[in-house]
């Protein structure tokens, strides 16, 4: 059983020493056992340049941690009986029919668009400037000026990476999925998270515009070299990647109603507001969503497939990467947790048998989504 004091004691002395190192710009870590409360602490700067300091209430950029809402939305229209899991996407976006990678035609299913495995793809996945940053698709966090219905047409004259549900791999499906949302229920996006979501979970400060610019976390993008202190990002503003293409940013489309609302990246939070999201999907799923979708979006729904981007020892649920194998992912949480995080420099996960709900948001990218932090967090966490 993780000890709160020993636990405690290791998660100041590791965000004391990112901070120092200059891994970070600033944190917040909130940690409930049993809803009760088991760690909080805001540290470093929402903004450094201006000296303004984290706090509880900072809200930041979600990015793909807006994922598991939109998935949590799917779900309740599912529950609702406005739409089926297994319904093709063509039954409410009739232009959205991508071949298959032989050009043969492909049907994709809302399943498939929830699991990612409809063979679609990230541009910032695919090195260079690969087919989809050559299509002027956008990833959902820059500002293309155009409509996600254009957004789409793009998407959909790109061939598919392989025939939906044979493969896994990390993708736009969740901004088609909010597409798919729209037309299914007569609703914006938006409109439909609001309602199915985060306002009967009361998660106020939650939404795809921030409403107030000065709780907003300044974002910071990793130093050019190690100890070397994170660079405030430009708007525009690109991050390359090593084994993959440039992550291209757009800090003000936090701010922008113009900018159309991305399912898979469009959401901004605070964390308090995102562990009663979190909550309520351990808990059983009310006042949101039935106890069996809550137990789907979460369970392993591609036990065959190797999910590469979450690394060994994972799988993938409706929205959610699921523990499998503790030792193959070298990870302190046990079986059956479940976690994901965002570009910008947040990440959560959730150990139902040790009753933990974590939120680690960061306001750093990559540092803070899938740099070491994100391992040592989990690791102080059950320390003993």
């Amino acid at each position: 059983m993780t000890n709160p004091e020993a636990a405690s004691r290791a998660i100041d002395a590791l965000l004391d020493h990112v901070l120092g190192a200059r891994r970070l710009v600033g944190a917040v870590v909130l940690i409930l056992r049993d809803g009760r409360p088991f760690y909080a602490r805001a540290v470093g700067y929402a903004d450094r340049e201006a000296g303004t300091p984290m706090a509880m209430g900072t809200v930041f950029r979600l990015a793909s941690m807006t994922k598991p809402i939109v998935s949590a939305a799917a779900l309740a229209l599912a529950d609702a009986a406005v739409l089926d899991l297994d319904d093709p996407v063509t039954a409410y976006l009739p232009g959205f029919n991508p071949k298959g990678p032989d050009g043969a035609p492909a049907e994709i299913t809302i399943r498939h668009l929830l699991t990612h495995t409809a063979g679609l793809s990230y541009g910032f996945l695919q090195e260079g400037e690969g087919v989809y940053r050559q299509a002027g698709i956008s990833d959902g966090i820059d500002r293309p000026g155009i409509s996600l219905d254009e957004n789409l047409r793009r998407i959909a004259s790109v061939p598919l990476r392989f025939p939906p549900g044979s493969a896994w791999h990390y993708s736009l499906a969740t901004d088609v999925l909010g597409a798919v949302l729209q037309s299914a229920s007569g609703q914006t996006l938006p409109e439909i998270v609001t309602d199915r979501v985060t306002r009967p979970l009361g998660m106020d400060d939650s939404g795809f515009i921030a409403r107030d610019v000065r709780r907003l976390a300044t974002p910071y993008a990793d130093g050019p070299a190690p100890g070397e202190a994170p660079v405030r990002m430009t708007d525009p503003f690109v991050l390359p990647q090593i084994d993959a293409g440039p992550v291209h940013f757009s800090p003000g489309r936090a701010t922008d109603p113009s900018a159309y609302a991305s399912g898979g990246a469009g959401m901004v939070g605070t964390a308090a507001d995102y562990m009663r999201f979190l909550e309520a999907l351990r808990l059983g799923g009310a006042p949101i969503l039935s106890s069996a979708s809550a137990a789907a979006l979460v369970q392993d729904a591609v036990p065959g497939l190797e999910i590469d981007l979450s690394g060994p020892g994972w799988g993938f649920g409706l929205g959610v990467s699921h523990l499998r194998n503790p030792a193959a992912a070298e990870t302190r949480a046990t079986v059956g947790s479940w976690a994901w995080g965002g570009v910008y420099g947040t990440s959560f996960w959730v150990d139902p048998e040790a009753r933990l709900s974590a939120v680690a948001l960061t306001n750093t990218a990559l540092e803070g989504t899938n740099g070491d932090f994100t391992l040592e967090i989990v690791t102080a966490a059950y320390s003993k």
